[in-house]
């Protein structure tokens, strides 16, 4: 029998699509240090990147039903528009996504991988298994759980069972042709991972919640010396070497970078649609 043929690279379109809208979020909650700062609004967002026959997302939103709802009312998010609703601006349907690479499995990152019934779904194997042990813990240790819905776990092994769900190990080049994984265990969550993009304009990453902001990395002072989040279960040291795993990836071009929570709005992108006031931009 003849091998099957290597799928060549795709030429990758990248499009960032904000669903979601939070209030008043503590700048010290997201770049940790900066207290006098005044609190900010925080969009929400996931990116679908398009190339041959893929319809591929890289992390999926939430739904605003059930225990999504419930995370919704948590951390104070009144705007939200249905990411599937999005998708379909963009002429892709739920169905025809057909993989998502999910950094990490806080609520606004997975919370609508249901939706997606034929998708093949990437998760480091770390990032499923500490979740699992996290929710075993006795209810004093809630807040590593604070930002989990245990739906979404339960999704995902539904998924396993389907044979549907990719656990990775660490990092993994071409897990599609020119879509490659990179660990960021230990920082924001115990098993998140960044994944980084080849175009034809160079490599991109969507940074996941490795970082919320450009000044992360550039620093509160415009210094260059690195700022962690303000909210994680891991450790700051990882949360460091993630930033400059990120660095490397793009040489230092923050602009290459799609970051999920852009306090900007992605305001370096051209916006091809605004839907009820959610913009969806095209980065590549």
């Amino acid at each position: 029998m003849a091998a099957k043929a290597k799928e060549a690279m795709p030429d990758w379109k990248l499009t960032i699509l904000e669903y979601a809208r939070s209030r008043n979020q503590p700048m010290a909650s997201l770049l940790l240090g900066a207290f006098d700062e005044p609190p900010v609004n925080v969009p929400f967002a996931f990116v679908l990147a398009q190339g041959g026959t893929h319809n591929v997302l890289i992390d999926t939103g939430f739904m605003d039903e059930g225990g999504g709802h419930e995370m919704a009312v948590k951390f104070d998010i009144p705007e939200w528009i249905s990411p599937v609703r999005l998708l379909k601006e963009c002429g892709v349907s739920a169905d025809s996504v057909d993989h998502i690479f999910v950094s990490h499995a806080h609520y606004d990152h997975i919370g609508s991988i249901d939706q997606f019934p034929n998708a093949m779904i990437h998760l480091q194997k770390a990032e499923l298994m500490t979740w699992i042990e996290a929710l075993a813990l006795p209810a004093r240790f809630g807040f590593l759980t604070s930002a989990l819905d245990p739906d979404d776990i339960h999704t995902a092994i539904s998924a396993a069972a389907e044979h549907r769900l990719n656990l990775i190990d660490g990092d993994k080049d071409d897990v599609l042709p020119g879509i490659h994984v990179r660990s960021a265990a230990g920082g924001h969550t115990l098993g998140q991972q960044f994944v980084a993009i080849d175009t034809k304009k160079g490599r991109y990453v969507v940074t996941g919640d490795c970082i919320y902001s450009q000044r992360n990395l550039v620093g509160i002072k415009n210094d260059g010396v690195y700022t962690p989040l303000g909210f994680g279960i891991g450790s700051i040291w990882e949360q460091l070497k993630s930033f400059d795993r990120i660095n490397e990836e793009v040489a230092g071009d923050v602009d290459k970078l799609l970051i999920l929570h852009d306090f900007d709005r992605w305001s370096k992108f051209p916006v091809v649609k605004e839907v009820e006031g959610f913009r969806i931009c095209r980065a590549v």
